[in-house]
């Protein structure tokens, strides 16, 4: 438990002393002036790229580490004897042509698992640098985000963390084109992540129309050559089979608590127009999962399709020092996500597959 620790108390240490990019300040009526991050991106703090580092090497070097680890195995042996085409027809094409040239280069799963977590850090950092607080970002991120999806899922953490830096574009003014790349290479690692991209098309607002139907078309281009040959397969999976996922009200509720507090009051947060109007849609989006949670025979479809509002909680949770100072701090919001991380590691159902933390390296 003690590597989980101390990668939380590197960025917390952070959090509690670094200067914020952008603090906004107080104006008139209660309601605050959203900072032009955008138009100001600062240099990475050296502590920020070791912390970054630290993440990835603990991501990447663990050594039986995550639910999923006996089926990522169960891949890499598989192209061990396999040719490259036989790979990229099993599904997933970018990972597993990582497991083929990982086989031909005579590495081993550490080898996959270290690109899969450099790509997942190098989105998270990418996007809570688009933030006031990037390390509190990275707090929030630690307990479940980084420490149960990029140490237990991989293919959908790369993903994730693609999304991830994307959006870090598209917030510092980057094209929905731009945007559409990224979800183009996520998908590439986990198909689902084609869904991620209505977010984006039903949140902007300039040029709204010709945004809405040029992202729908580019939507169902990506839906047609990516994904779609594989609902049925995701349908039976999930639906069907009525995989149950341990916990998964849990973590929708934790996103629905950073979603009902920017609804409560969006201008208090100091988004700009087009985080205001993605955060917004993905509030909703998020407690429509929670209507689906207790209306759907599996859990488990509904805690996978979650973890993409993970955005969601990392802003407005590192917003809370701005949006309510007298009640948040940067030490309540470490706390709570300390809180969070303690609980998961000594009372969840399947904490044991990721304790103790092993890794290559010792």
């Amino acid at each position: 438990m003690l590597p989980y620790l101390f990668l939380f108390a590197f960025f917390a240490v952070g959090a509690l002393f670094s200067r914020p990019q952008d603090q906004a300040a107080p104006q008139g009526h209660g309601e605050i002036e959203a900072p032009n991050i955008a138009a100001r991106p600062s240099q990475i703090p050296i502590m920020l790229i070791l912390g970054g580092i630290l993440m990835a090497l603990m991501i990447g070097t663990r050594f039986r580490v995550g639910g999923d680890w006996e089926t990522y195995t169960f891949y890499w042996d598989y192209a061990g004897g396999s040719t490259l085409g036989e790979m990229l027809d099993f599904g997933d094409p970018a990972y597993q042509f990582l497991n083929w040239l990982g086989q031909q280069l005579g590495l081993d799963i550490w080898s996959v698992n270290l690109v899969c977590g450099s790509l997942f850090t190098w989105g998270l950092i990418r996007f809570a640098r688009t933030q006031p607080m990037p390390w509190l970002v990275v707090v929030v991120a630690i307990p479940y985000l980084v420490m149960v999806v990029a140490m237990g899922y991989t293919r959908q953490a790369v993903a994730i963390g693609l999304l991830l830096g994307g959006l870090g574009s598209l917030f510092r003014g980057g094209s929905l084109v731009r945007f559409a790349m990224y979800v183009i290479l996520a998908a590439l690692f986990h198909k689902t992540a084609v869904l991620a991209l209505p977010l984006i098309i039903f949140s902007r607002e300039r040029n709204r129309l010709l945004t809405v139907v040029g992202g729908l078309l580019l939507f169902y281009a990506l839906y047609v050559s990516l994904l779609a040959d594989n609902v049925d397969q995701l349908v039976t999976n999930y639906i069907e089979a009525q995989y149950q996922s341990s916990g998964a009200a849990i973590r929708v509720g934790l996103s629905l608590i950073p979603a009902l507090l920017f609804l409560s009051s969006p201008a208090r947060f100091a988004f700009d127009d087009l985080q205001r109007g993605f955060f917004r849609l993905s509030s909703w989006v998020t407690i429509g999962l929670l209507v689906a949670l207790l209306t759907t025979p599996s859990s488990t479809a509904v805690d996978r399709m979650a973890l993409y509002m993970f955005p969601l909680q990392l802003a407005v949770m590192s917003r809370l020092p701005i949006a309510y100072p007298r009640l948040g701090s940067r030490f309540a919001i470490i706390c709570y996500a300390l809180a969070v991380q303690l609980v998961w590691l000594n009372f969840a159902d399947f904490a044991y597959k990721w304790l103790p933390y092993r890794t290559y390296l010792l």
